[in-house]
């Protein structure tokens, strides 16, 4: 073995090394390895670098060559004095020939390499890292110290390059930490002790305000006074509890005060941590006030979904218009003139008739038929709970209102309201109808503000409208916006040709409920329906068949019992008679072919009266 040339003593070598490089860290402490380690060996270059496995491959960290740093430096590990390196992971030296011996790593003879020395940075679990090496174009003597030196800045490099890569895995972690903490959609905020915010996120800024930085700022000013005393009571809990379980969710949680001094209701959670010897508590807020509406629209949907029920029910009840006599073709040809428009109308007729039947016939041939029809029974709600009923109530506007109700008319925004037994209403009711026709708007009990729906509106009465105007129970504005468009509906005597129809459906819906066979009705028993005078129009006619399935002999229908005894021929009123006693002018003027003024005069000429 030649002799060592002349070097600095080994101390000497290693203070050299260790003061250039000691206050140095990252990418600087690598430049200063290779510089320092080149000029200490005298060598004519020596680098540090950081293995990449899937690529086989090694990356400069820092590269001396020549009295200059070489940047950005990147080569194959196959072929070259390295691949031995880390592939023993063992110090590995070629005192001289190093081209001859390499001959396909063609950066060598570029540089005009004689000799090369590398040692592996092994790291945890045996894992190369990278590696460090110095070439120099003399030959490169064996020695001790040199392997000795490079043992040392090996494991410099090793710990440099995990400090730097446990740097990178905490601040990667730092950084998705920071992005869930930014982009969180609940509201985090950081407490001190004295519950000022130290942090937030930017939901926490948008839900405390948004205008002003929150951080600094105590965050009693966020709540109010009964929320801010529950809260320092959970915090007491919270410090009785053992470590790992200092977090509680607050029941019902807390209602935040925004900067807009707007009220914002919230689910929360509260945690005690200890960081640093201090204690700080850290709050997680949710929005739910889209859920608290949500929860109110679906109340006032689970109402109109009973009246949904109510209408389905009534749909399959009443199936369709059953009927092709010229009275009832009539009416249905006014159905369906009326029904595209938007126009208020008035159906008149006898209990029974089926005003009800109708107005849905309407409704489902209007533009408004994909929202639904709301039905108020004006003779069925007490005259206390009227305008309730109407217009809807808010939270403590009465005695038992417990929470906010939606009205009727709210209910049937977009749709159609029914107004079934209209002429029933109080005048004061009737005052406050006539606002929402005219106006389009209305004001919940109890409430301050106006509401404006769009509804169409379908009244119906078995009274004689004009003559509670002219008694004055009925008020003639309200009379004249209702009766935009009036439809009477003709009594069931008056249509007697559908009296088969009707019957034939009635007995086939009873039967199939009852699970009975029943004949289709004869000659007789139709007679005897026809010769019957139906007071209680097609009603009468549905509980007559109901009575006589129940009764039936034989699977024949039963009539005896079911069809009241009927009016010998004497006391039955003709149509025009009982028609005029019962107030139905506009009946009458469809008989008679009349226009009203005319009806009138010539009732006034014969002496005719409309009785009390």
């Amino acid at each position: 073995m030649a002799p060592e040339p002349n070097h600095p003593n080994d101390d000497s070598l290693l203070r050299t090394i260790s003061d250039g490089t000691a206050a140095e860290t990252g990418t600087p402490f690598f430049r200063a390895l290779v510089k320092n380690l080149s000029q200490a060996l005298g060598t004519h270059g020596a680098w540090v670098t950081e293995f990449m496995p899937a690529e086989n491959r090694l990356r400069a960290l820092a590269f001396w060559l020549g009295g200059d740093y070489v940047e950005h430096y990147e080569y194959s590990v196959p072929g070259t004095p390295c691949e031995a390196a880390i592939r023993q992971k063992n110090f590995v030296h070629i005192p001289e020939n190093v081209v001859e011996l390499f001959p396909g790593d063609p950066d060598l003879p570029k540089v005009g390499a004689v000799s090369y020395m590398g040692y592996p940075l092994i790291g945890p679990d045996d894992i190369v890292l990278g590696n460090i090496a110095v070439l120099d174009t003399k030959p490169m003597p064996d020695s001790f110290r040199n392997l000795t030196l490079f043992r040392i800045f090996a494991a410099r490099a090793t710990a440099e390059l995990l400090r730097l890569e446990a740097e990178a895995k905490l601040r990667d972690r730092e950084e998705k930490l920071r992005s869930v903490f930014d982009g969180a959609m609940d509201a985090i905020v950081e407490l001190d002790r004295d519950f000022r915010i130290i942090m937030t996120n930017p939901s926490a800024h948008r839900l405390l305000g948004g205008s002003t930085q929150p951080e600094g700022r105590n965050f009693e000013r966020f709540l109010g006074k009964k929320d801010f005393h529950r809260m320092t009571g959970i915090v007491q809990k919270l410090e009785t509890r053992p470590e790992g379980k200092r977090s509680i969710w607050i029941p019902n949680g807390l209602q935040v005060v925004n900067s807009h001094r707007e009220k914002i209701r919230t689910e929360a959670t509260l945690s005690l941590m200890e960081v640093k010897d201090a204690d700080c508590y850290v709050l997680i807020l949710r929005d739910v006030n889209e859920r608290y509406a949500a929860e109110k629209a679906i109340a006032s949907l689970k109402v109109e979904t009973h009246y949904l029920r109510d209408e389905i029910r009534a749909i399959y009840d009443h199936g369709h218009i059953i009927g092709k006599s010229p009275p009832l073709r009539r009416i249905l040809a006014l159905v369906a003139e009326v029904a595209p428009t938007d126009s208020t109308v008035l159906v008149y007729g006898e209990t029974g008739t089926g005003k009800e039947l109708i107005t849905r016939a309407i409704h489902a041939a209007s533009r408004r038929k994909d929202r639904p029809m709301i039905m108020v029974n004006c003779a069925a709600i007490p005259e206390a709970l009227m305008e309730s009923e109407f217009f809807g109530h808010e939270k403590g506007a009465f005695t038992g209102a417990t929470q906010r109700r939606e009205g009727r008319f709210s209910l049937a925004d977009g749709g159609t309201i029914f107004l079934d037994e209209v002429g029933e209403l109080s005048l004061e009711m009737q005052s406050k109808l006539l606002r929402v026709l005219q106006e389009g708007e209305f004001t919940p009990v109890g409430g301050s503000r106006n509401h404006r729906v769009d509804v169409r509106v379908i009244a119906a009465t078995n009274r004689d409208l004009s003559q509670s105007v002219q008694q004055g129970t009925f008020r003639t504005d309200l009379y004249y916006r209702l009766s935009v468009f009036p439809i009477s509906i003709p009594p069931l005597r008056q249509r007697v040709d559908d009296i088969g129809s009707l019957a034939d459906h009635f007995i086939e819906k009873y039967a199939r409920k009852m699970g009975k066979q029943i004949a289709a009705i004869n000659p007789e028993i139709l007679d005897r329906l026809k010769s019957y005078h139906w007071p209680g129009n097609v009603r009468e006619l549905q509980n007559v068949i109901e009575r006589g399935v129940i009764t039936a002999r034989h699977g024949n229908l039963n009539l005896d019992y079911a069809l009241p005894q009927a009016l010998p021929e004497a006391e039955k009123p003709d149509d025009a008679t009982e028609t005029l006693q019962t107030g139905k002018v506009l009946t009458a003027n469809q008989m008679l072919e009349l226009e009203r003024s005319t009806l009138q005069s010539r009732m006034k000429a014969m002496g005719i009266e409309r009785p009390g």
